[in-house]
This record gives C-alpha cells, sequence and structure tokens, in this order.
C-alpha cells in the first residue's frame, strides 16, 4: 500500500473518531500520531504525558516542549510503575501491568475532558515482538491508529520528516525499565543509575544507547556503526572511570550492538 494511502487512511479515521486523548511520549510514533491529530481535529485534541521513575526527565521536557511549541492542550499525569504490585519483580509480563496502570489513567482524563477516544502511538512493527503491554491496550479498547492504517516505523519516520518534526530520526526509546533481565528486582536506585549512565553516554555524542543493568555489570549497547567510537583507549577508560563512579563495578560491551527487545532474547521461543 502506498504511503499516501496510508496517511490518508489516518486521517479519515481520526476524523471520524471526534474527539481524542494521544498517549505522547515525546518519541517517533507519538509525536507523528499527536500531530496528524492535531491537524485534522484541532482543539479536540489532547496530549496525555505520564511522570514516573522509569521516564526519564529529559524524554519529559521535550514532550512538553513540542505540546506548547504546537499550540496543543497538554495533560501530565504521574504513573509510577513501581508501585504497581509486581511490577519491581520484573516479571516477564511486566508491561502488561504497566500499559494496564497507564491507559486506566488516561481513559479517566479523557472522561474528564469529555474525549471520545484514547490513542497510542503502536504500529505494525510492534507486532514483531513480545510486547504484553499490546494486551491490555486491546483489553481497555484504547485505540492503534496507526497499526490500523497498516502504518511501519519507516513509513512514520519518512511523513515525519516530510512534515518537518525534528523527531523524525529521533533514536528509538523505551521505559528504564526494559534495561533489566526478567526477574531481576527494578528500584528507584538502579532506575537512576542507568538513567544516569545513558545520559552520559549521549553527552559523549554516541544517539542510539542502552545501558543493560545486570547486577555488577553494565552491558552498553550501541547502534552498529556507533560501535567503532570503542577503538579507543582513553575513551574506554573515560567511560568505565565515570561507570564506576555511577555504582557499576564492570562495564561490558554488547558485540552485537543495540537490538530492540534484547532482554526478550533469553525468553524461550518454543
Amino acid at each position: 500500500m502506498e504511503i499516501k494511502t496510508k496517511l490518508d487512511i489516518l486521517k479519515n479515521n481520526l476524523k471520524s473518531m471526534g474527539s481524542v486523548a494521544v498517549a505522547f511520549s515525546g518519541g517517533v510514533d507519538s509525536t507523528f500520531l499527536l500531530k496528524v491529530a492535531h491537524d485534522v481535529l484541532g482543539d479536540d485534541v489532547i496530549a496525555v504525558t505520564a511522570m514516573s521513575s522509569t521516564f526519564p526527565e529529559r524524554e519529559y521536557r521535550e514532550a512538553v516542549k513540542f505540546a506548547k511549541d504546537n499550540k496543543i492542550k497538554h495533560v501530565s499525569i504521574v504513573s509510577e510503575e513501581l508501585e504497581i504490585e509486581g511490577f519491581s519483580d520484573n516479571p516477564v509480563d511486566r508491561c502488561y501491568f504497566c500499559k494496564r496502570e497507564l491507559f486506566s489513567k488516561i481513559l479517566k482524563v479523557a472522561k474528564t475532558e469529555n474525549i471520545s477516544f484514547v490513542l497510542d502511538g503502536s504500529n505494525v512493527d510492534d507486532l514483531g515482538d513480545y510486547r504484553p503491554g499490546l494486551k491490555a491496550i486491546d483489553e481497555l479498547k484504547v485505540s492503534s491508529p496507526l497499526k490500523e492504517a497498516l502504518m511501519t516505523k519507516e513509513d512514520i519516520r519518512i511523513l515525519s520528516r516530510e512534515m518537518g518534526l525534528s523527531t523524525w530520526d529521533k533514536p528509538a526509546f523505551a521505559c528504564l525499565s526494559s534495561r533489566f533481565p526478567y526477574g531481576q528486582k527494578i528500584t528507584v536506585e538502579k532506575l537512576i543509575m542507568v538513567d544516569r549512565a545513558e545520559e552520559y553516554l549521549l553527552s559523549l555524542g554516541f544517539r542510539q544507547v542502552r545501558v543493560r543493568h545486570h547486577g555488577e555489570v553494565a552491558r552498553i549497547e550501541v547502534s552498529s556503526h556507533e560501535r567503532s567510537k570503542f577503538f579507543n583507549e582513553n575513551l574506554l577508560d573515560e567511560i568505565s572511570y565515570k561507570f564506576k563512579e555511577i555504582g557499576f563495578i564492570y562495564t561490558a560491551l554488547d558485540l552485537k550492538g543495540y537490538r530492540t527487545g534484547s532482554m526478550n532474547e533469553t525468553l524461550s521461543k518454543t
């Protein structure tokens, strides 16, 4: 299907909804969805962003700025996942509990604001990995118009660039809870360690980064074309020193580089 046809389908579907609340993280998908929705529905659109210990402050600031710059009504809510019973134990279906908590709160905001539909930014590429959060979205009858219009991540990036959105080439992001192996306890202190470590790597000029928390060990993932930056002894020493300062005893580089859902590689494929 042509990309322009997909965009027309998306716009028509949004128009038929009348009013929408977009779960807005400031990432590539939700930013694109929010902008198209606002173009179609104007003031009948609100953006809702959740603040929590698993969501870096830098991402929240970017979301607030985008909504303000585009004159979109923006609502901030608190959705502290660590307060959900069992979440901090990091079970394999952790994302289900997170999404159910988040979208239940967004649905309440939508009801208060007299909004007809709640939207999330899932696209068809999200169907190719283990994503238990999608089950919660289905149960709560949250709409996924990008997925319904058969849009891929590449489609969204291309259209975002054409629309002049600065997020068109923004690196993929997932909540900080995804940095821990299933079954490893998640705490605020560990989340802060991961956030500080990733913030440091970003300050060095790396764009796509993940710091996976394996107890005493930090496993760094960067995009494949950025791996060669580590062929520098001074840089290796600097990163090792900084990560020890943050709280990691050992620091390792994942030779395969960044890939979506690397923690799911431990799950049985049978």
